[in-house]
């Protein structure tokens, strides 16, 4: 299976980090930044196949920190509401047309990063989701064609602070602190995925079970979310589409099931990885 993710490493003037990337083979990263500076700009350029055998510029994986998978897509689309499970537990009827969000790229993490709760926030939650990265231009695609247009697919926790994103009818505010966009641990090409519907999700808290689904219970489907989106904006290679989260989230639980200083959420998806994250309180 290829894999490709992007990690830090020391900054070529010698202070802070900047961003490499490169291909996954267990536990070495061979490093592909001078065939394209981002793995955006390489599934810009479709040059991911012929990479799928890259060996050269070794890393070793224990030795960095790993970054977002796409460290700053243009846009990030989230879609709320979308497994039949997570409708349930809200108690309210399938909306009419795709409930649709958006993160800011700054507020992403990488797989081992810490997940930042805000201090000011009681109601900091998880949400386990799949999501798709986009390989070519999309605008107005229909759905006969959508998956000509992933290049493909990753682990996400869409971390929430539930009380700013309930204070009014807009979600933004809840939704894109940063450290709150869990993405990682690597990318898998949508080839060697296969079947997406047939991919199952499972969210662990301290390794307890919160959430489990199969992708094939999406309401809105993936060809539906991309002919619904592209509609009404346009997606360039390397933006991300974060497709919902099933239920099982801590808002809803009895009692409330939210996560704070030094809890270990896991997002594992088939074929995906396991996407870990320890949660941090700050001010």
């Amino acid at each position: 299976m290829t894999k490709f993710t992007s990690y830090y490493r020391p900054a070529s003037s010698g202070e802070g980090t900047s961003i490499a990337w490169g291909r996954l083979d267990g536990e070495t990263i061979y490093d592909a930044t001078s065939v394209a500076p981002s793995l955006a700009a390489a599934i810009a350029d479709s040059a991911l196949e012929a990479l799928a055998a890259h060996r050269e510029d070794p890393v070793a994986l224990a030795d960095v920190q790993l970054a977002p998978v796409i460290p700053h897509p243009g846009k990030i689309i989230c879609i709320g509401v979308n497994y039949r499970s997570h409708q349930d537990e809200i108690g309210k009827a399938a909306p009419a047309a795709p409930v649709i969000f958006a993160r800011y790229a700054d507020s992403q993490i990488g797989h081992g990063e810490d997940a930042l709760k805000p201090r000011i926030s009681n109601e900091y939650d998880y949400e386990g989701e799949v999501a798709l990265v986009i390989s070519k231009p999309a605008y107005k695609v229909k759905k006969v064609d959508a998956y000509d247009h992933v290049a493909g697919y990753a682990v996400y926790n869409d971390f929430s602070v539930r009380d700013w994103q309930r204070a009014a009818s807009q979600w933004l505010p809840g939704k894109t602190w940063p450290g709150t966009g869990g993405f990682g641990p690597y990318l898998v090409t949508a080839d060697e995925v296969g079947d997406v519907t047939k991919l199952e999700l499972t969210t662990r808290v301290n390794g307890e079970v919160r959430q489990h689904g199969v992708v094939a219970d999406l309401i809105n489907d993936i060809p539906s979310i991309i002919e619904y989106v592209t509609t009404f904006t346009p997606l360039a290679p390397g933006d991300v589409v974060v497709t919902g989260t099933p239920g099982g989230v801590g808002l809803f639980m009895e009692p409330q099931g939210f996560v704070g200083d030094g809890d270990v959420v896991e997002v594992e998806v088939t074929g995906l990885g396991t996407l870990r994250n320890v949660v941090r309180e700050v001010d």
